[in-house]
Parts: structure tokens; C-alpha cells; sequence
């Protein structure tokens, strides 16, 4: 009987919340949709004002604006190339130099780092990523650059400038602002998260599989090349893509520390500017409806699209390494 009873009263239960379940679960949901939409909307509003803001500084100065080398505020004669070239320049360097310290971190903490020591040193590599931008540029502009004009560049100027087409990159006064300077900032700023990233993927590998490789006669070595590395390739490769995206799109860091000179040299030393840079220092200056503004919001337009474009790369990327 009181068994009879208790699922009389579970069944009634039951009943009694199904239409509290049938209101809440299109609520839930719709919720959800909106969620995903907000984000589609938000943007689409952002590139839509980016895009018609920058659309009568295109109509002026036409498609050449895209590699034009001229920034004039003076005679209002604006061009994106300095910034662009600049842009692409110091974010490749951060990627060349953060890669191979990234993967060697990622290793010594993986394989070869005893237990004390992970620790510590996984918790200096997340405090990195929360210092924020402006301490790197004045820590950069204060330290760095003197040390880059004193120590650094002197020699590499005497060493690699005579040599025949790379002498090119080392060539030039000694600043100690400049694109490798920047470059160098914003590798020390993406390091956190590509050698986070890099652990995660390197832990995720089945411990099977490398002992099977240290069964055959293999070494720590080509373990690390030969099965951690190809197991999780997929993931590091949107790794160094997300590294990417966060140089390309990075301001004061690099404000403090590139010189800020709208001219285009292939000299690693000589200073230049990046389209986030230039925005930074230029903005303040703009009036309302001028042509700089414009010219400045079709820049911000263009680091989308090319951001969107390392976005791009990054998927097809990991998908055919898939």
C-alpha cells in the first residue's frame, strides 16, 4: 500500500512539473538563440560602422589607399601602407621569436621539469599574460630600447650590414626603437598564451603512446619530435595563429617602443608604425567629419579584414593538419 501510494505521488510529481518544464525549456532555449545572435549582431554593427566611417576616405583617395606610403595630416593626403607593412613586419617577428621559446617551455615543463618546479614556473608563465599592455611598453621604452641602442644593434650593424641582401635588415643608426624592438615586446606579451596552449596539448597525449616510443629505443628527443609534437599539431598550429591575432591587434606595447615614423624601411632597426599604433596617436587629434578620422576609421576597417583573414588562414590550416 505505501509503496502503491509513493509512486502514485512520484507519478503525480512528474505530472505536475511537466508543464513547468514545457514553458521553461523554449525559455531556455530562446535565451540561448539570443545569445549567439547578440554576438553576430554586436559584429556586424562594429564592422558596418568601421566600414562606413573609412568609406569616403576609400572614395578619395581610391583603392590605392590600401598601399599608398604617404600619411600626411598636413596636406591630408593618407595612405595605409606604412601601417600595414608595419603591422604584418612586427607581428611575424613576435610569431619567429615566441615559437621556438614557446615550444621549448612547453617541453621543459612537459618532460624534463621536476614536480617542485612545474609549478612555480607554470604560475610565471600565467602572470605574464595578466600584466597589463601599457607596464610592457614602459617597461620596453625604459629598459629595452636603451639596451637594444647600446648593446644590441651597434654590434649586429658592424657584423651583418656588409653582407650581400640580408645586410638590408641590419642596417641603419642604432635607435634602439624600432620594428625588432617591437617585435621582441610583443613576443615576451603572446608567449603566455601560445606556451599555455602548447602545455595543454603536449599533456593531452596518451602516455601509452610515448612509452610505446621509449620501448622501441626511442630518445626524449624524438619522442618529443616524432610523437608529441604530431599528435597535437592541429591545436598548436591555432595556437600560433592565436598568438598572431593578438600581435596584430596589439596598441600601447607597441606605441611606446616602434619609433612611430609613418616611413617604410626593410632595416629590422628603423622605426615604423602599425596601423593599431597609428590609430593610438592619432585619434585624439581627429576632428569630427575630417578627413583624418576617416582615413583612421578605414585603418581600423583594414585590421579587421586582416584579422579575419589570419582567422581565415588558421581554420584551413588546422583543418587540412586534421
Amino acid at each position: 500500500m505505501d509503496a502503491t501510494i509513493s509512486g502514485a505521488q512520484a507519478t503525480g510529481l512528474v505530472t505536475a512539473h511537466k508543464p513547468t518544464g514545457r514553458i521553461s525549456d523554449p525559455v531556455f532555449v530562446g535565451l540561448l538563440w539570443g545569445c549567439g545572435i547578440f554576438v553576430l549582431i554586436l559584429l556586424g554593427l562594429i564592422i558596418a560602422m568601421l566600414f562606413e566611417g573609412g568609406l569616403p576616405a576609400l572614395r578619395e583617395f581610391g583603392i590605392s589607399f590600401l598601399w599608398s606610403t604617404t600619411w600626411n595630416p598636413v596636406t591630408e593626403r593618407f595612405g595605409a601602407g606604412v601601417m600595414v607593412f608595419g603591422t604584418l613586419f612586427s607581428a611575424v617577428i613576435a610569431v619567429i621569436v615566441a615559437l621556438p621559446l614557446s615550444f621549448g617551455i612547453a617541453f621543459f615543463l612537459t618532460e624534463i621539469a621536476p614536480g617542485p618546479l612545474r609549478r612555480p614556473i607554470g604560475v610565471a608563465i600565467q602572470l605574464l599574460a595578466a600584466v597589463p599592455s601599457i607596464i610592457y611598453g614602459m617597461w620596453g621604452f625604459f629598459i629595452i630600447v636603451p639596451l637594444m641602442a647600446a648593446y644590441v644593434q651597434p654590434p649586429l650593424i658592424d657584423w651583418l650590414s656588409p653582407i650581400p641582401v640580408i645586410g638590408a635588415l641590419f642596417q641603419g643608426p642604432p635607435l634602439g626603437a624600432g620594428m625588432l624592438t617591437a617585435g621582441l615586446i610583443m613576443a615576451i606579451m603572446i608567449l603566455p598564451f601560445i606556451t599555455a596552449m602548447f602545455v595543454e596539448v603536449l599533456e593531452s597525449v596518451p602516455p601509452m603512446i610515448k612509452e610505446s616510443a621509449y620501448g622501441v629505443g626511442a630518445t626524449t628527443y624524438e619522442v618529443y619530435r616524432n610523437v608529441s609534437v604530431p599528435y597535437g599539431r592541429t591545436a598548436m598550429v591555432g595556437a600560433v595563429m592565436l598568438g598572431l591575432g593578438r600581435a596584430l591587434g596589439e596598441t600601447m606595447a607597441v606605441t611606446f617602443v616602434i619609433g612611430n615614423a609613418t616611413r617604410m624601411s626593410a632595416s629590422l632597426f628603423a622605426p615604423g608604425a602599425t596601423i593599431a599604433s597609428t590609430i593610438a596617436n592619432e585619434f585624439p587629434e581627429a576632428s569630427t567629419g575630417s578627413l583624418k578620422l576617416q582615413a583612421l576609421l578605414q585603418l581600423g576597417f583594414i585590421l579587421f579584414v586582416i584579422s579575419f583573414i589570419v582567422l581565415a588562414l588558421s581554420r584551413l590550416l588546422v583543418r587540412t593538419k586534421g
